[in-house]
């Protein structure tokens, strides 16, 4: 279905026609995966396209941020790095594991690069060095990751 605009809240409401159990829920919180264009605009294709079914967030930067963290059944609406809203996902499973002890399995899951896990720690030790060291803090392999499963529900595209 093409939405003639893909705004989140757009995107919400098309999505509460076809599912009429979410009609009386608020709007979900939109977010877009990493720090810069060209991999947030990459992400949330991977997202629309099925290949991208996780995400990794450094339970450092839910206290950090003073969010509370994800559970089963929530859902977020993804967008591109302006704003532009491209699915709904929804949270299936949630592992807090240590960011050396993250596996293989994982890495396909989120998708990324060569969806090795080499390829994983190497993003994202350098994307956690980043939001960390803005605070003054620093990467450590012994911080905990919350390794966050999701489908994608719906698709503006």
């Amino acid at each position: 279905m093409n939405l003639p605009s893909h705004s989140v809240h757009e995107i919400w409401k098309f999505f509460v026609q076809g599912h009429s159990k979410y009609a009386n829920t608020r709007i979900p919180p939109h977010f877009y995966f990493c720090d810069n264009e060209q991999d947030a605009n990459i992400c949330a294709e991977l997202v629309v396209k099925n290949i991208k079914q996780a995400t990794a967030t450094s339970v450092w930067w839910y206290k950090h941020h003073n969010q509370s963290m994800p559970k089963v059944g929530d859902l977020f609406i993804v967008t591109d790095w302006n704003g532009t809203a491209k699915a709904i996902i929804e949270i299936t499973k949630i592992e807090l594991v240590r960011f050396k002890d993250v596996t293989e399995a994982f890495a396909q899951a989120e998708g990324e690069g060569d969806k090795s896990l080499n390829f994983w720690r190497k993003v994202h030790q350098e994307y956690y060095s980043r939001e960390m060291e803005k605070a003054g803090e620093y990467f450590n392999e012994n911080m905990l990751i919350s390794c966050e499963y999701f489908k994608t529900v719906f698709k503006a595209e």
